[in-house]
């Protein structure tokens, strides 16, 4: 399989960017997971992950949040959690593969089941939106340490196991396999490499 190149990922975002800021926001963002997830990769013994299926993956996976922001520029964030699903559809209406569209949607948090969907009543489709492949489980991980948050800033793998733990412990001890499975990045030192803060 061939995926779009790095150039043709940048073109894609910006031609759904509402605004600059939102470029800069959510494709920055997406720049850093890659940087995380090919640190991550660098550091595996497997050489079964796709890792060019990973950089498309982390580039796209948060695509969908363009069709939040409102005409004045401001993000919806009682629907966030629909930006997975949104994207998705984004994907799929580009023509792009399923392989590439599942990032999109099976990456938010550590997974979300179709219990989570109906025992918290989440704007999706009552189903199942979890990263099955290793690859998808890769970008998923790396996206949990870093928010789009203004300012955006970085987590540690201890201070996102503190954040997910409100979601229940089945959530703690899924990213507690992730944490096994991948090992954790440098964060300190990306934080200090974008000048952004770091939650420890």
């Amino acid at each position: 399989m061939t995926y779009p190149t790095t150039d043709e990922i940048r073109a894609l975002h910006e031609r759904y960017a509402p605004t600059p800021e939102a470029f800069e926001a959510v494709y920055s963002h997406c720049e850093i997971v890659w940087r995380i997830a090919e640190e991550l990769l660098n550091g595996l013994n497997e050489t079964i992950i796709d890792g060019n299926l990973v950089r498309a993956g982390s580039l796209l996976h948060d695509i969908g949040v363009y069709r939040l922001y409102d005409t004045d520029g401001n993000l919806e964030h009682e629907n966030y959690v629909r930006h997975g699903l949104l994207g998705h559809e984004i994907l799929a209406a580009e023509g792009l593969p399923e392989t590439l569209c599942r990032f999109c949607s099976c990456h938010t948090g550590v997974g979300l089941t179709k219990h989570d969907v109906l025992c918290q009543q989440l704007p999706l489709p009552p189903a199942d939106y979890l990263a099955v492949s290793e690859e998808e489980k890769l970008v998923m991980y790396a996206d949990k340490f870093h928010s789009k948050t203004t300012p955006p800033k970085f987590l540690t793998a201890n201070a996102y196991a503190a954040y997910v733990r409100r979601f229940g412990d089945d959530k703690v001890e899924a990213f507690t396999l992730l944490r096994k499975t991948f090992g954790e990045p440098d964060v300190s030192a990306l934080a200090a490499l974008y000048d952004q803060a770091l939650t420890e």
